[in-house]
């Protein structure tokens, strides 16, 4: 049984009617029953038919293989019209009011008529159960090596956000009912679905409805510097788009990396080309996370899929901060193969996630390399027959290269790989270096940087205390690299307890509760607007995401100045002693710095 449900919204603008007779070759007729209908509700109906009977596209008139009866019946008040064998029920609540001039109801019985219209179709034409369909719909393969699926379970469609319709997603039949309705009669469904309105372009021939659409696609930044801001990006200044590949570490959820994927964004005024690669500000990074960090958080939890994994947009210099100085990993950014039409089609993509998609992290099975992959695959029909997909980052980075989609050669010339920014070393060679240098000259008690960064700063300082110039340059960048450390140890602490109090089996700060939920905005921004509107945001959107969009900001910036300003107070006492002492070994080694310096002879340092 099909039925068309809810009332008819998505913003339609600008409905234009034409009336044409149906027509084509050997075809089906549309034929009103007119049983117990007035004269003038005969004509107002014959009217409704061939106003839907002009916006059909050519196929869907070629492809009628019946006669069908149209009649107004007594429906459930949800359900505007019901496609049976070879009759089309419409919803005779509607008719009074149509009939009296009501442009709701013609619009909503209009849209009724589509959309059983297309159920017709479907049964002759199979579209729904296309895997290419099902791939733009939604209904998104598994990342395994035989690409399965399982389509038609509400749960299996996580694209849940932004909907023109919420009963698109009870099965794949309704996605195509729904989305043929906008497809014919809603000018701006190119610019908010643009894949899938090509996709039916090709399969039911071009409507009539059509707008301009905007070159550039939003995304709310969720960077630390301008996390809330409103950005843009156009897919004509992305060069390339790269796989990139955090490395692992003894982390139990971070042991096989992260997968990402690098958007090699050109400077204004830069044409694309090789030299784009220099301008590292301007790129930006793709990155599935399962709520507002890593997944270090609990590992049960990734495991049961107690996580939200939604798209965030970061700036790649964070990122390359982040996990060489932070987390101590290496990062490889790998060129993909990539025509420009595909890099714009994953660039639509990752926008209709960014503003729709609210997954469900698993560590085995849903994790960010099966998404990355997913994110790839639905983009590039061509990626789809390959079963290249993964559940670990380095098991997909490999199948992608087997495939000759990753080129892993830009890494047989190791200085040219740094030096070009496919690879970003880890900061531990560095520190190993340094604290190698300032043991052999102070004798230091510790045999590893890390077991010198786990001392308590009071045990540190009497080697500061004689450290001369060198090594003393080199102890301050140690210093502050143990700061970084307990600082994002501070903050994985902050975290347990705000999931604790979730589940009432702690105290977080309320502060850290609102940033925590005020940050799920930035890999959730469809919660920005008011629920009008679906798919990728349009210009009459864009006014009101400015403005809420600063207001988010301001408020995160707010937070995390109150979250430092106490953080002190939630840390316990063990992590501020140590945090003041290596503080207090930092002043220490700026003086001592500064004098050493000028007994040499060389300038003041500031």
């Amino acid at each position: 049984m099909t039925g068309r449900r809810g009332t008819f919204r998505g913003g339609l603008v600008s409905l234009v009617l034409a009336t044409v007779a149906w027509s084509g070759g050997a075809h089906a007729s549309l034929n009103l029953d007119p049983t117990g209908l007035s004269p003038q509700e005969r004509l107002a109906t014959q009217g409704l038919l061939d106003e839907a009977q002009a916006r059909l596209p050519a196929r869907m008139r070629a492809l009628a293989d019946r006669d069908i009866a149209v009649r107004w019946d007594a429906l459930d008040a949800d359900v505007h019209g019901h496609a049976g064998r070879a009759e089309l029920q419409l919803n005779r609540g509607l008719l009074a009011p149509m009939v009296a001039g009501d442009a709701a109801a013609h619009r909503a019985a209009l849209a009724a008529m589509l959309h059983e219209l297309a159920h017709f179709h479907d049964r002759i034409d199979g579209v729904s159960r296309d895997p290419r369909f099902l791939d733009l719909a939604g209904w998104q393969v598994r990342a395994t090596r035989f690409n399965t699926r399982v389509a038609g379970r509400v749960r299996e469609n996580r694209f849940v956000e932004r909907s023109p319709d919420p009963y698109e997603l009870t099965r794949p039949s309704e996605y195509f009912a729904v989305n043929v309705e906008h497809y014919l009669l809603d000018p701006q469904y190119a610019c908010r679905r643009p894949a899938m309105q090509r996709y039916l372009e090709e399969r039911l021939g071009a409507s009539k409805a059509s707008a301009s659409c905007a070159n550039d696609l939003l995304y709310v930044d969720a960077g630390e510097g301008e996390g809330g801001a409103l950005a843009a990006i156009d897919p004509s200044r992305v060069y390339a788009i790269e796989y990139l590949l955090a490395e692992g570490n003894a982390q139990p959820m971070s042991r096989w990396g992260h997968s990402m994927l690098r958007l090699v964004v050109c400077a204004p005024g830069r044409p694309p080309g090789p030299d784009c690669r220099l301008d590292l500000s301007h790129h930006r990074v793709l990155s599935f996370r399962a709520f507002v960090d890593d997944v270090r958080i609990s590992s049960w939890r990734g495991l049961a899929g107690r996580y939200p994994s939604r798209l965030f947009v970061l700036p790649m210099q964070q990122v390359v901060d982040e996990y060489t100085k932070v987390e101590l990993r290496g990062l490889r950014s790998v060129p993909l193969r990539l025509s420009r039409g595909e890099i714009a089609a994953v660039l639509e993509r990752a926008a209709q996630l960014h503003w729709s998609y609210d997954g469900r992290y698993y560590f085995l099975g849903n994790n960010c390399a099966a998404e990355t992959w997913k994110l790839l695959h639905d983009s590039v029909p061509r990626l789809a027959g390959q079963g290249i997909g993964s559940i670990t980052p380095t098991g997909l980075l490999r199948r992608l290269q087997n495939a000759g989609v990753a080129d892993a050669s830009v890494f047989d010339d190791r200085d040219g790989a740094l030096r070009l920014g496919y690879r970003f070393e880890s900061q531990r060679a560095y520190f190993d270096q340094l604290y190698a240098s300032a043991r052999t000259a102070l004798s230091l008690p510790s045999r590893t940087v890390t077991q010198w960064m786990d001392l308590a700063p009071e045990q540190r300082r009497p080697w500061i205390e004689r450290a001369d110039l060198r090594t003393s340059a080199a102890l301050l960048i140690l210093e502050q690299a143990a700061q970084r450390r307990t600082l994002a140890q501070v903050r994985e602490t902050l975290k347990r307890r705000y999931l604790a109090s979730d589940r009432n089996e702690g105290d977080a700060p309320d502060v850290v509760r609102r940033l925590m939920q005020e940050s799920a905005y930035l890999g959730r921004p469809s919660r920005l607007l008011d629920g009008s509107g679906y798919g990728i945001p349009q210009a009459d959107e864009r006014a009101a995401l400015e403005a809420r969009s600063a207001t988010l900001r301001a408020d995160l910036q707010s937070m995390r100045a109150a979250l430092e300003q106490g953080a002190r107070e939630w840390m316990g006492p063990q992590r501020r002693e140590r945090l003041d002492g290596i503080a207090a070994n930092s002043e220490l080694l700026g003086k001592r710095l500064r004098a050493l310096h000028a007994e040499q002879g060389g300038l003041r340092l500031p």
